[in-house]
C-alpha cells in the first residue's frame, strides 16, 4: 500500500483535491440557497448529494490504477446498457440477442485491461455487430429486423463501446511524459465535460435566450452553449500543464471542442428521449436522472480525446 501511494503524482492528487474542494464548496452553498428557500432548492440538494456517490468511486478507481477504473466503467457500461435496454421497445425474439450485447462488456474491457488496442478499436465495430446481426437473423422473424439490428447496435456503441473510451485513457502508450499519467488525462476530460454542462446551465439561466434545438432540447440556448465553450476553454488551459501534454492554446481548443461534443452528446440523448416521450432516461441518480442522463456528454468526446491524444501524443 505504501508503495501505490508513493507512486500517486502529485499533479493528480492536486487535481483531485481541487475537485473535492469544489464539491465541498458547492456543497455548502447549495445547502445554504435550501434553507433559504431558494427555487429548485429540493433538486439542487438533490444533485449536489449524488455528486458525491460519482466523485468517491471515479478519485478511488484514478488513485488504485487502470484495472480498477477498467471494472468501474465495465459496471457504468452495464448499468448504463440495462437503462438504455428498458426503455426502448424490443421484440420477444431478441432476447439472445440482448444477451450478446451483454456478453460483450466483459470482453470490450478486456481488451482494455489487457491494453490491446487494435482487439478493442474493432471488437464492437465489427464481431459484435456481426454477431448480433446473425443472431437475430436466425431468430427468423423479419418484421422488424431493422428496428432490433439498429436498437442494439446503437446502444452498444453509446452505452459500451463509446464509453469504454474513458477507461482506455488509463492504458494508452505515450510517446511523451504525462504529468499525471493516464489518470491525468481521465481526470480532464471528466472535469471539462462535467463542468460544460453545469456551465451550460449556468450561463443559460442567466442569459439564455435563443434556443439552439427547441423541438430536441429547449432548455439548451445559444448564450449557454458559449458560455459552456469559454468556460471549458479557461479551465482547459488552467488544468492542461497539471494533468496534459498540451500547451495552452492547444488546451483551449481541446477544452472548445470536447465541450461541443459534450452538447452533441447531450442533444443526441435528449432526442432519443424525446422519440419516446419520457423526461429521464432512469432515476438511479436523485436529481440527475438515470445513468445516460449523466453520462450523455462523454459518448462523444471520449473517443474523439482519446483518439486524439493517441495520434499526436502516442508512442
Amino acid at each position: 500500500m505504501a508503495e501505490l501511494i508513493a507512486s500517486w503524482p502529485a499533479p493528480l492528487l492536486y487535481g483531485l483535491g481541487a475537485v473535492w474542494a469544489v464539491l465541498v464548496i458547492a456543497t455548502g452553498v447549495v445547502t445554504v440557497l435550501a434553507h433559504r428557500g431558494a427555487a429548485n432548492g429540493a433538486e439542487l440538494v438533490a444533485r449536489t448529494k449524488t455528486w458525491w456517490w460519482i466523485v468517491a468511486p471515479i478519485s478511488a478507481a484514478l488513485l488504485l490504477g487502470a484495472t480498477v477504473t477498467a471494472v468501474l466503467f465495465a459496471l457504468v457500461s452495464f448499468l448504463a446498457l440495462r437503462e438504455y435496454l428498458s426503455i426502448i421497445p424490443v421484440r420477444q425474439v431478441d432476447r439472445t440477442a440482448i444477451l450478446l450485447a451483454y456478453l460483450a462488456i466483459p470482453l470490450q474491457y478486456w481488451f482494455v485491461y489487457d491494453d490491446w488496442y487494435g482487439m478493442f478499436s474493432i471488437f464492437i465495430p465489427v464481431y459484435a455487430t456481426a454477431a448480433i446481426a446473425f443472431r437475430l437473423v436466425l431468430a427468423g422473424e423479419a418484421k422488424g429486423f431493422i428496428r432490433s439490428a439498429g436498437t442494439l447496435q446503437w446502444g452498444l456503441f453509446l452505452t459500451v463501446y463509446n464509453l469504454s473510451h474513458v477507461a482506455f485513457l488509463m492504458q494508452l502508450d505515450m510517446a511523451v511524459p504525462l504529468p499525471a499519467g493516464g489518470a491525468g488525462l481521465l481526470l480532464f476530460i471528466l472535469v471539462i465535460v462535467s463542468l460544460n454542462d453545469v456551465a451550460q446551465y449556468f450561463w443559460g439561466k442567466l442569459f439564455g435566450r435563443r434556443a439552439i434545438v427547441p423541438k430536441v432540447s429547449p432548455k439548451k440556448t445559444m448564450e449557454g452553449f458559449v458560455g459552456g465553450v469559454a468556460t471549458s476553454m479557461v479551465v482547459a488551459a488552467l488544468l492542461a500543464p497539471w494533468l496534459t501534454p498540451f500547451g495552452l492554446i492547444e488546451a483551449a481548443a481541446v477544452g472548445a471542442f470536447l465541450a461541443f461534443l459534450g452538447f452533441v452528446g447531450d442533444v443526441t440523448v435528449s432526442a432519443v428521449k424525446r422519440d419516446l416521450g419520457i423526461k429521464d432516461s432512469g432515476s438511479i441518480l436523485p436529481g440527475h436522472g438515470g445513468i445516460l442522463d449523466r453520462l450523455d456528454s462523454l459518448v462523444f468526446a471520449a473517443p474523439v480525446f482519446l483518439h486524439y491524444v493517441r495520434y499526436f501524443y502516442g508512442a
